[in-house]
C-alpha cells in the first residue's frame, strides 16, 4: 500500500466540516471547498458575476495580500497531508497556498478564529501550486487540529481542499462513560488497512458514522470469476473486547455477498499511523464470526450468543463470500484498559493549547492548576497525571479554590455558576445520582441546606458525591456547617480532589 492511501478526508462536508468564513467569495462560494463528490465543468454556464465554478473563487486581487477561508474539519486529527485540487481552474488558479491549522474547544465563535485571540500555527509553508490538478502537499505536524485556514497567493480559485490524516478522537469525551463504542467507527479513529478489491467502491466506505445514502456509499467488489473470496482489514481506533457486530447490506439486492464471517488480531503497529501495509497484519488471527449467511438490503446484528467469547482485537478482517457490496460494518465493544490509558494521554499530548485548557477544565475548574497541567506535558504513564494534578492542586491558593468550585452544579441542580461542557455536566450529574433519585422531602431538605451553606461560606457546597445518598450528603453537609470558613474551605479543596481523582480514574482506567 502506498502512503496515504489509506487517509480519511477529515475535512468532508459528510463528516460534518463546514466552510466558517473566507475573506472573498466572489466568483464562487467557499462551501464547494468541501463537497464530497469531484468538481464538475458545465462549459456554458454562468452567473451574474461571471464564469459559473464548481469551486471556492475570489476577486482578481489588486491590492498585496493574499485570500483566505478557514474550515472547520468534520473530524479533529493528526493531518498527514492535503490535496489543493484547482480541477477546471486554469487561467485562474493560485499561484502559490499555505496552511495554518489551530486546535479549539466546541463552541469557539467565528470571531474569535478571523479577528479574535485565536492563535494558528503555520503547518505547511507556501507552495506552488499547478493549475487543473491535484496538489498533494505533505504535512509534518503530530499535534490534533480542529480547524484549518487555506491561504492561496494572490488570489483565484480552488476546486476542493482535501485534508487527510488520522482521526483522533478527544477520548477523555468518549470514555467518560462505560457503554460500548463502536470500535470501527473512522470517528473513533479507525481505518482500513488492506482490501482485495475497491473496484466499486472504497472499503473505508463501511465505517462511516452516517447512515449510507445509496449503493456506491458502501464498500463494492467487481464479480468474482475464480475461486476465493473478498476481504477487507480494519485497524480498529482503539484495541477492545468485541461484544457485537452489526454487518448491513443495505441497498444491496442483486450484489449483496451470500455470507460473511469477522476474524480478529492483536497487533501492535511499532510505526502508527494509517500509512502501514498489510504486512503489519500478518499475524495469527481468530475466528470472531464463523462464516454466516446475509440477506439483501438488511442490517444483520450477532451478539455475545453469535460471535467468539473473550475476544481483543487491534484488528478485524471481514471476509465476504464470493464478492459483492457491504454499506456498513460496525464493531462495538469495550476499549482495554492499556489501550484506554494509552489514548487518553496520546489526545491530552496532541491537544492544542486552547482545546487542552478547556479539556483540563473538566476534571478541575482552577486556571492556575490548567495552566500548570497544561505545561507539565507530554504525560508518559497514567501516574504522571495523577502525581501532576495532585502536586499541582496542592500549590492552589484561596482564589483558585474558589473559581473551582463554581464549576459545579448544587447538589440536586443541573446548572452550576460556570458553564460546564457536556462531559463535566454529565460526570456531574451521574456523580450526583444519589440526589437525582431521592424522596422529594430529601432533595428539599437538601436544597434549603445548601442556601444556609452558601450564606455561611459564600461558596457552593463540594463533596464527592459518588455512591452517596441524599441522606448520607445531608448529614455531610450539615455536620461541616460547625467549621470555620478556613477549614471548610480546605475540606471543600479536599473533597474537590477527590472528584478530579476519581475523573482522571473514570478514563484512565
Amino acid at each position: 500500500m502506498q502512503h496515504f492511501t489509506n487517509l480519511i478526508n477529515l475535512a468532508s462536508a459528510r463528516l460534518g466540516a463546514a466552510a466558517l468564513a473566507a475573506n472573498d467569495e466572489f466568483f464562487a462560494p467557499k462551501d464547494n471547498l468541501i463537497k464530497p463528490e469531484p468538481p464538475v465543468f458545465i462549459a456554458d454556464r454562468y452567473t451574474d458575476r461571471g464564469k459559473w465554478m464548481d469551486g471556492w473563487e475570489t476577486r482578481r486581487r489588486r491590492t498585496p495580500g493574499h485570500d483566505w477561508c478557514i474550515v472547520k474539519l468534520g473530524l479533529a486529527g493528526v493531518i498527514r497531508s492535503i490535496v489543493v485540487d484547482t480541477s477546471f481552474f486554469r487561467g485562474n488558479y493560485p499561484s502559490h497556498c499555505s496552511l495554518d491549522a489551530c486546535g479549539v474547544p466546541d463552541g469557539t465563535s467565528v470571531a474569535d478564529l478571523t479577528d479574535g485571540p485565536t492563535v494558528w500555527h503555520p503547518i505547511l509553508a507556501q507552495s506552488e501550486l499547478r493549475g487543473d490538478a491535484e496538489n498533494t502537499l505533505t504535512i509534518d505536524d503530530a499535534r490534533r487540529f480542529t480547524h484549518v485556514r487555506l491561504n492561496i497567493y494572490p488570489d483565484g480559485g480552488v476546486a476542493r481542499l482535501r485534508v487527510l490524516g488520522d482521526a483522533l478522537p478527544d477520548w477523555t469525551r468518549v470514555l467518560a462513560h462505560s457503554s460500548d463504542i463502536d470500535l470501527a467507527s473512522v470517528a473513533n479513529g479507525a481505518h482500513v488497512v488492506d482490501t482485495s478489491d475497491r473496484f466499486f467502491g472504497e472499503p473505508a466506505n463501511m465505517l462511516m458514522p452516517y447512515p449510507a445514502a445509496h449503493m456506491g456509499d458502501g464498500w463494492e467488489t467487481r464479480r468474482r470469476r475464480g475461486p476465493g473470496h473478498d476481504w477487507s482489514v480494519v485497524h480498529l481506533g482503539i484495541e477492545g473486547a468485541i461484544h457485537r457486530l452489526e454487518i448491513a447490506t443495505t441497498h444491496f439486492k442483486g450484489n449483496y455477498p451470500e455470507s460473511c464471517s469477522v476474524e480478529s488480531s492483536v497487533v501492535h503497529d511499532v510505526r502508527g499511523g494509517v500509512s502501514a501495509d498489510s504486512s503489519t497484519v500478518r499475524a495469527h488471527w481468530s475466528a470472531a464470526l464463523p462464516r454466516t449467511p446475509l440477506q439483501p438490503d438488511a442490517v444483520h446484528v450477532f451478539d455475545q450468543a453469535a460471535i467468539a467469547h473473550g475476544l481483543s482485537a487491534t484488528h478485524v478482517r471481514l471476509n465476504i463470500f464470493p464478492d459483492g457490496g457491504i454499506s456498513r460494518f460496525r464493531v462495538l465493544g469495550a476499549p482495554t484498559p492499556g489501550a484506554r490509558r494509552a489514548a487518553v494521554l496520546h489526545v491530552v499530548n496532541a491537544m492544542d493549547e486552547p482545546e487542552v485548557r478547556a479539556t483540563l477544565a473538566n476534571f478541575l475548574g482552577a486556571p492556575a492548576w490548567i495552566d500548570r497541567m497544561a505545561r507539565a506535558r507530554p504525560f508518559r504513564s497514567a501516574q504522571e497525571v495523577f502525581s501532576a494534578s495532585d502536586r499541582e492542586a496542592s500549590a492552589l491558593g484561596r482564589e483558585d479554590w474558589l473559581e473551582a468550585f463554581r464549576h459545579h452544579p448544587r447538589l440536586g441542580e443541573r446548572a452550576a455558576e460556570r458553564a460546564q461542557s457536556e462531559t463535566a455536566s454529565g460526570w456531574s450529574t451521574r456523580e450526583q445520582a444519589g440526589v437525582h433519585g431521592a424522596a422529594d422531602a430529601d432533595v428539599a431538605a437538601l436544597a434549603e441546606a445548601n442556601r444556609e451553606y452558601e450564606r455561611r461560606f459564600g461558596h457552593v457546597f463540594i463533596t464527592c458525591a459518588s455512591g452517596k445518598s441524599a441522606g448520607a450528603m445531608l448529614a455531610e453537609l450539615r455536620g461541616r456547617l460547625s467549621n470555620d470558613p478556613a477549614t471548610e474551605r480546605e475540606t471543600a479543596a479536599a473533597e474537590q480532589r477527590k472528584i478530579t481523582r476519581l475523573r482522571w480514574e473514570q478514563v484512565l482506567g
